[in-house]
């Protein structure tokens, strides 16, 4: 209630109900709340209401009308607020000082509790780094990480010392407001006992194809040669989790699993994600089907029928298995086996066909995905996975099923869109690229300015360097309720059907298609779950590189090999022993982007992940 008081109190919109003005009194009595000369309320000038956003070295209060600026304070001036925390701050009109306003009371504290670790006998947060008062600290041990009460230091929890790795789950957790999910999952009484008739596709013989160590598989494709049609299965999970309902509420809550190295939190409890709702190899799975007829001659769609059906997975296969296949070397095999093999090699001879079409308007960059392997809680080592043969099969038959999905929603559903970056950002760009001395120019359009940069940059060494900065140049991919296109697929309209056992998109999509109903509270549906995916990111990024610092701190003088990718925070990269991990160099002396160094590790700090790294000239 607090935050929209004080939305409404500065958008003007005083429509404020009783509760509502009686926790206003308070304010007004303070001279805080005034009357305009229309006799409406406002926040005085004096005063801000503002977000805590801690920063690396400093604070930045976010006005909570985003149309006006932000303040910068340093972490002496937070007067008992944290991240996230709804405050009131009084402006100070003082040119020569840098603080610009000063947190005079927290409206909304986020948390009750905070994390903190012991350092020198005193009590610091771990996310922000800041001291609080040492009182009791000393009969803690160094290192030791306290889940304490937010105001009076007393424990609540110890989670363990900074050296044991076991502890940066729940750190990651913890700073993301995600640590709900180490508590017991909810109870689930799955059946398959649906009275509506399905189409029965179990003869068919439909394969899952996924990461070998994958346990949830969401979606199942079959062929027909003959007729020219792609079925794609996808795990018909609004069947078991119905809307409303505790796990619904749960699912929207947390709207995307979370994978962590060599472990998955799942949205859905276990019994769903990887029983009920996954479709296992040879187990009769309810699920919902696009049949998707194909014209191979003009590269599209013919027509797509969408139903609900019941399959069973002939078959299980990982990538590899099926890169191999796709290079003729069909390993042993069975005679089922060779049922799937003599569809899925001329259907990805489709797939290449219809990507090639793609990507005349959208993009192809060079992406790989870097894999910690752990072992006891640290980095045994990394696997870098490229996009190969068969993931792009699986890409192109989800993405005509997404495709397809989205044309059969209202003008207002959910929609997955990508907005065309702006000119600044293109221009940016083409700096960027010629300063590496790559000449390129400003084309007639973003897109052809982007396919004449990676042309460009084919013709030399740093091609995937390249696509880097194009994908940062990007804007962010989010949900929305209105169409508005996807400029990185070069898609009219896209949305996210293929996933809801990890995507809680997916899953309001399936309901909206069933029932041919928008929620009323779509707009705020997308805003959260776009919100949150940001911030499970985040939450990998975090845990990872809690565990590169590890690795670092056991190989302090190690020499490695990295190059520059950010020259102004003297940040750099490592591309061999442990690609992926990062380090600030404490001698780093302008050398240009993407330049190759051999750095010595210096210094490590586990709570805040730094690594010191000092360059060998």
């Amino acid at each position: 209630m607090i935050k929209k008081v004080f939305e409404k109190l500065i958008s003007n919109v005083n429509d404020f109900n009783d509760e509502e003005l009686k926790y206003l009194n308070p304010f007004i009595k303070d001279g805080i709340v005034v009357k305009n000369e229309d006799g409406n309320l406002e926040l005085s000038s004096k005063y801000k209401v503002c977000l805590v956003k801690v920063e690396k070295n400093f604070v930045v209060l976010e006005d909570l009308i985003s149309e006006h600026k932000n303040i910068k304070i340093e972490f002496d001036n937070l007067n008992g607020a944290y991240d996230g925390d709804l405050v009131l701050a009084k402006r100070i009109f003082n040119p020569r000082s840098r603080i610009k306003a000063n947190i005079i009371k927290i409206l909304d504290g986020k948390k009750d509790d905070i994390l903190v670790y012991i350092k020198q006998n005193s009590f610091y947060t771990v996310k922000e780094n800041i001291k609080l008062d040492n009182k009791g600290a000393s009969k803690y041990e160094e290192g030791e990480v306290l889940l304490v009460q937010n105001k009076s230091l007393d424990l609540i929890k110890s989670i363990g010392n900074i050296n044991d790795a076991k502890i940066d789950e729940f750190i990651s957790l913890y700073l993301y407001q995600e640590e709900y999910r180490l508590q017991k999952p909810l109870e689930v009484n799955a059946k398959m006992d649906d009275p509506k008739e399905r189409v029965d596709l179990r003869d068919l013989a439909f394969c899952t194809i996924d990461p070998n160590s994958a346990k949830d598989h969401d979606d199942a494709i079959y062929y027909d040669i003959d007729e020219e049609v792609l079925y794609v299965a996808i795990a018909d999970v609004s069947y078991f989790v119905k809307e409303g309902s505790q796990l619904d509420k749960q699912a929207f809550l947390k709207s995307t699993s979370i994978y962590l190295p060599g472990k998955v939190l799942p949205m859905l409890p276990n019994e769903l994600s990887e029983d009920m709702c996954s479709l296992k190899e040879g187990v009769d799975r309810y699920s919902y089907v696009f049949k998707i007829y194909l014209d191979l001659e003009n590269k599209s769609v013919k027509k797509s029928q969408l139903f609900e059906a019941i399959i069973n997975s002939h078959k299980k296969f990982s990538y590899g298995r099926i890169d191999r296949v796709l290079e003729g070397k069909l390993d042993q095999y069975t005679q089922g086996d060779k049922e799937i093999f003599d569809y899925i090699l001329p259907l990805y001879e489709v797939t290449k066909s219809f990507r090639a079409n793609r990507l005349k308007k959208g993009y192809d960059f060079r992406t790989i995905e870097i894999r910690q392997k752990l072992k006891n809680f640290k980095i045994q080592g990394v696997e870098i996975e490229t996009s190969t043969a068969s993931h792009q099969l699986v890409e192109e038959c989800m993405l005509l099923a997404n495709i397809e999905a989205s044309k059969k929603v209202n003008t207002v559903g959910i929609y997955r869109i990508h907005e065309e970056p702006p000119f600044k950002a293109i221009a940016r760009l083409v700096d960027e690229v010629n300063l590496l001395g790559v000449k390129v120019k400003l084309q007639s359009d973003v897109h052809d300015t982007i396919t004449h940069i990676q042309e460009c940059a084919k013709k030399t060494m740093l091609s995937k360097e390249i696509d880097e900065l194009i994908i940062q140049s990007q804007t962010q991919a989010k949900y929305y309720s209105k169409n508005a296109g996807h400029f990185g697929l070069g898609f009219s309209s896209y949305s996210h059907f293929t996933s809801p056992i990890r995507r809680y998109s997916d899953l309001v999509l399936h309901r909206m298609l069933k029932s041919k109903q928008t929620p009323a509270d779509i707009d705020d549906i997308c805003n959260h779950i776009s919100l949150n995916e940001r911030k499970v990111n985040q939450l990998v990024w975090d845990f990872e590189d809690r565990k590169y610092a590890r690795w670092a701190n056991d190989n302090i003088g190690l020499e490695i090999k990295v190059k520059v990718i950010d020259s102004e925070k003297s940040r750099a990269v490592c591309y061999e022993k442990m690609n992926g991990l990062k380090v600030t160099m404490e001698n780093y002396r302008g050398q240009n982007l993407f330049t190759k160094l051999r750095v010595i590790i210096k210094e490590v700090d586990l709570i805040s992940k730094q690594i010191i790294a000092t360059i060998r000239y």
